[in-house]
């Protein structure tokens, strides 16, 4: 992948909950390829309220070399907000995240990023 390029979410979960005074909140969390070959995961509330959809600083929970690692912190966060969810009385059906999930849209996105939009 070119140095110089940009950071590139390879997947998302969407999650709902119930914030502190008992409105509903919306949950993003997401595994992207960021350059100098890191990968992170990034959370965050409400990002519909936000100005901008660009992720800030404080939005990402890890950042590092191995996509194992980032798939440990992303599911781990998942794991804890779906109990959250699941103590308010929601029950969500989330896919944790997958490798293999990662892997394709990478393989797709590294010999074709040309022709793909960033989506």
């Amino acid at each position: 992948m070119p140095k110089n390029h940009g950071s590139r979410r390879f997947a998302e979960r969407t999650l709902t909950g119930i914030d502190d005074v008992g409105n509903e909140e919306r949950i993003v969390l997401w595994i992207e390829y960021q350059p100098e070959a890191l990968w992170a995961v990034g959370r965050v509330v409400n990002p519909q309220l936000r100005a901008s959809a660009e992720p800030k600083e404080d939005d990402y929970v890890f950042r590092g070399f191995e996509l194992d690692d980032a798939l440990g912190e992303a599911n781990g966060a998942l794991s804890d907000d779906l109990r959250v969810s699941s103590d308010e009385g929601i029950e969500l059906d989330v896919t944790p995240f997958a490798r293999e999930e990662i892997l394709a849209r990478l393989e797709r996105w590294f010999f074709h990023h040309d022709n793909e939009s960033n989506s």
